[in-house]
């Protein structure tokens, strides 16, 4: 399913704006009456989203050897509502998310620095950079639950 860094970064700034579209509902149900439990429960799946899809803009950042403001833009594109699509449209009209995941080392000097090599040895087994990823969306959502919701309660 997510073979290529694009494909990946495609299902989750799709996913960003589903759940926006869910809190943003949750939000206008509340305001027309309906319990506050909606906006507990959408925001809550909204927030888990959104640090999913900023842990993977920083690793496609690094992967596709992004320039910061890229990387900035990217990150802060789930702060707007939708503008995670316009971004990675841009970013693939661009070429940023050209290629497949950078399994072998090359020529190419960049290839030798230590966070190059540690990350093919994760993409080498993805299935301990997907735990290790939600482990630390996990980790910061449960300290942002404990923090409380924006706003105060």
């Amino acid at each position: 399913m997510f073979r290529s860094p694009a494909r990946l970064f495609r299902v989750l700034a799709i996913a960003e704006a589903i759940t926006w579209t869910l809190l943003i509902s949750a939000l206008i149900a509340r305001a027309a009456g309906q319990p506050a439990v909606l906006v507990t429960i959408a925001g809550g799946i909204h927030g888990f989203v959104f640090l999913a899809y900023g842990a993977t803009a920083v690793l496609l950042a690094f992967h596709q050897r992004w320039h910061a403001g890229v990387a900035a833009v990217t990150i802060a594109s789930a702060i707007v509502p939708y503008a995670t699509i316009p971004v990675e449209i841009w970013l693939h009209r661009s070429g940023r998310l050209a290629g497949h995941w950078r399994l072998a080392e090359t020529d190419d000097p960049r290839d030798h620095t230590w966070y190059d090599r540690t990350m093919r040895w994760f993409l080498h087994r993805p299935w301990v950079l997907a735990l290790l990823i939600l482990v630390a969306v996990a980790a910061i959502f449960s300290i942002l639950l404990i923090v409380g919701p924006p706003g105060g309660r």
